[in-house]
């Protein structure tokens, strides 16, 4: 499973507060849903950034900075307020309360719209205005040491399985810590990426600014990167 470092927390706390009127959600959970957040289409086209406050006003909590997104999704160049509603969704309204978008989050997985076209809401990552799709990634990588130390290149393919779900194929020569994981398929998710092997291995990164990737925290073992190859 992908994971949004920060979030799992957050969804086990959410879970406390489903029932319970949307104003009296706990001051500390508020706290930790504050901050920059990206807005952005899961077909990778360009988002836009909102930064959720803890001041209380109409509707909820305040946002700030809803005017960049008349571009790139106009609708929410009017957000007002955000607030978690009765049944643990996040939602963001206008000035009148009306929902604008309303996402879902399950546990150790971004927050997802639940309507309209698929869209993440994702902890603002930088100046990155848009998510990884696998388009963008297909092509060759290597997964190394922080010191550059090579430990297995891989080529992420745009072609299918039977279920969807995108195929790779590492090369021969891979260290055991990979090799052993008979990694075959991958997929994104957010900021996140996801390589997959036939007996239920799996192995988790997370985006970097640069558009690289380092081994999801959450993952054992000694760190690794994810990057791409030259011409890749």
């Amino acid at each position: 499973m992908i994971r949004i470092l920060g979030l799992t927390a957050l969804s086990a706390a959410l879970v406390l507060t489903i029932g319970q009127p949307a104003r009296a959600v706990d001051d500390e959970l508020v706290k930790a849903q504050a901050g920059a957040w990206l807005v952005a289409p899961e077909n990778g086209a360009k988002g836009c950034r909102l930064t959720f406050e803890t001041r209380a006003i109409s509707g909820g909590y305040a946002i700030s900075g809803a005017e960049a997104c008349a571009a790139a999704l106009p609708a929410l160049s009017k957000a007002s307020a955000w607030n978690f509603t009765d049944d643990g969704a996040l939602t963001i309204v206008d000035a009148a309360a009306k929902a604008l978008i309303r996402f879902q989050q399950e546990e150790g997985s971004p927050w997802e719209s639940d309507a309209g076209d698929p869209t993440w809401l994702l902890p603002a990552l930088d100046n990155v205005d848009h998510v990884p799709t696998v388009a963008s990634l297909a092509g060759a990588w290597r997964i190394q040491r922080p010191d550059g130390k090579p430990v297995c290149d891989i080529t992420l393919t745009t072609d299918k399985d039977p279920d969807g779900t995108a195929k790779m194929s590492p090369s021969g020569d891979c260290a055991s810590e990979i090799g052993d994981l008979k990694l075959s398929l991958w997929a994104t998710e957010g900021f996140g990426l996801v390589m997959l092997g036939n007996d239920g291995s799996s192995l988790s990164f997370d985006m970097k600014p640069d558009g690289s990737f380092q081994k999801s925290d959450e993952e054992e073992g000694e760190p690794l990167l994810l990057v791409r190859k030259q011409g890749g």
